[in-house]
Order: C-alpha cells, then sequence, then structure tokens
C-alpha cells in the first residue's frame, strides 16, 4: 500500500462507498473509488486518485485484501 501511496482509510473508504468493478476474476471482488488528491505523488501534481481494491470474502464473512491499485491523473469516472 504504501509503495502504492494508498492510506488504511482509502481501502475502508474503497471497500464501504466504492462501486464494483467488472474487472474482478471469478470468485473474488473488487471495488474502486476516486479522491480528490490535488498533491504532489513522485514529482508530479495529480488532483485525483483512484483506488481499486481486489479481495476475496471467507465463509465466515472476513475480508481478505488480495491487492490494492492506485491511478493518478484527472477526469476519473465519478458514481
Amino acid at each position: 500500500m504504501r509503495q502504492r501511496g494508498i492510506s488504511l482509510e482509502e481501502i475502508n473508504l474503497t471497500l464501504a462507498e466504492g462501486w464494483e468493478t467488472g474487472e474482478a476474476k471469478p470468485g473474488t471482488f473488487g471495488k474502486v473509488k476516486v479522491f480528490l488528491y490535488n498533491k504532489v505523488w513522485e514529482g508530479r501534481m495529480y488532483k485525483e486518485k483512484e483506488v481499486t481494491v481486489f479481495y476475496k470474502i471467507t465463509q465466515s464473512k472476513d475480508i481478505i485484501l488480495l491487492t490494492a491499485l492506485a491511478r493518478y491523473g484527472e477526469h476519473f469516472e465519478w458514481r
């Protein structure tokens, strides 16, 4: 998460408020959320950050985080 600039709060908000992504493989789930960013990441200024989280749900309803991805830019789709 740190390497991609994603906080635990962003993961939790993406899981709670994000919309389903159609990119998840069978047996897994994916959610995406766009955040206002207006910060510098790796030397460049970005207005928005799109966070995508892929995860599985166990039989006991626990969430297993598989990966989290970030894209930096602007004009992402907001829902």
